[in-house]
């Protein structure tokens, strides 16, 4: 069943919704990449729609405060870093459904149901204290550090 709601209506309601959360829980930067600077951590998230359409899953992870190294020897500055570049090993994606893990199945999906009742439920996840806790105050001192 497609609801026909497009990447657009969805955007829109995050923007009106979610966004404005986030930025006063201290979140900078732009849509769909933002984070948010601490004194021990820089906190990532990252929205990613599906390419092929129709869903969305938010990626989030940590950053030492002086940045990246990526495995390919890119530094990057905290202040430019998006959860992408962290290591997947290093960051959680926060779906609609995480008992599912096939595919697309567990994200949430606009083409199923209305922009408005997911960026609620996105608020609702997002919401969770316990969300940040699994990543750690920062990276573990490894290659993910600057070098000084």
């Amino acid at each position: 069943m497609t609801m026909g709601n497009s990447k657009a209506d969805m955007e829109r309601e995050l923007k009106a919704g979610v966004i404005p959360w986030l930025r006063a829980k201290g979140f900078t930067g732009s849509f769909p990449h933002l984070r948010r600077t601490g004194q021990i951590a820089t906190d990532l998230l990252t929205f990613q729609f599906d390419r092929n359409g129709g869903g969305y899953l938010i990626e989030i992870a940590r950053c030492p405060p002086e940045g990246i190294v990526t495995s390919w020897g890119k530094a990057i500055p905290a202040r430019g870093v998006k959860a992408w570049d962290v290591h997947p090993s290093r960051r959680k994606r926060i779906k609609a459904d995480s008992t599912s893990s096939l595919g697309t199945d567990g994200w949430f999906r606009f083409d199923v149901q209305q922009p408005k009742e997911l960026a609620a439920l996105t608020l609702q996840k997002l919401s969770d204290e316990t969300l940040w806790t699994d990543l750690g105050p920062s990276a573990p001192p490894d290659k993910l550090h600057l070098p000084r």
